[in-house]
């Protein structure tokens, strides 16, 4: 790993993690740097570098915290989208409404579905609502992808904010998914008591 100074390196979350700057990224490119930062920044490895030793700790500290947000930002696709666009200077307008009614005619359908199979613990049809998510999430990835690399910045402010609707989407439905799954497993412990 190159030796930059931490100013250059912490201002941009691509450059921490040794990214390109673009939508697309490597998931276990990032994963592997989290690592190697998260090594390179703890406490005991910074404090080696340093007489006051309380000062060491705060700044290992402030840097995890860093490392940790951006890990976080870079991975998930709506996030990274924001970020993309906040470097640009065009995410000012993120938080507005979705003005898209037939998406958000689909979106309240399948928040309905998903709300409906959580609470039943319907795994089979939780299986069924998750490929029709990623399969939206793909699109609006592609579409995000698309406009950043055209500069179509109303374009990818819709993608992003879709994909934060449907990225808490997908997080609902792993959750779902998985205490479906401990549900299943906790009746198991039933049978040895």
């Amino acid at each position: 790993m190159t030796e930059v100074t931490p100013e250059a390196q912490f201002d941009n979350f691509f450059a921490l993690f040794e990214q390109p700057v673009q939508f697309e990224v490597e998931q276990h490119s990032l994963d592997q740097h989290l690592r190697q930062l998260q090594k390179r920044y703890h406490p005991d490895n910074v404090a080696k570098n340093t007489t006051n030793i309380a000062q060491a700790q705060q700044q290992s500290e402030q840097a995890s915290a860093l490392i940790n947000q951006a890990y976080q930002t870079l991975s998930a696709p709506d996030s990274r989208a924001g970020y993309l666009l906040d470097m640009q200077g065009q995410a000012q307008t993120l938080e507005q409404s979705i003005a898209d009614l037939d998406f958000l005619d689909d979106a309240m359908q399948m928040r309905i579905d998903l709300d409906e199979a959580i609470e039943a613990k319907d795994k089979q049809a939780l299986e069924q609502l998750h490929p029709q998510i990623t399969e939206r999430l793909d699109k609006q990835s592609e579409r995000f992808s698309q406009a950043y690399q055209k500069q179509d910045w109303q374009t990818a402010i819709d993608a992003t904010q879709k994909l934060k609707f449907l990225v808490k989407l997908n997080a609902d439905i792993t959750a779902g998914l998985d205490d479906v799954a401990n549900t299943a497993h906790s009746d198991d412990d039933d049978l040895y008591v």
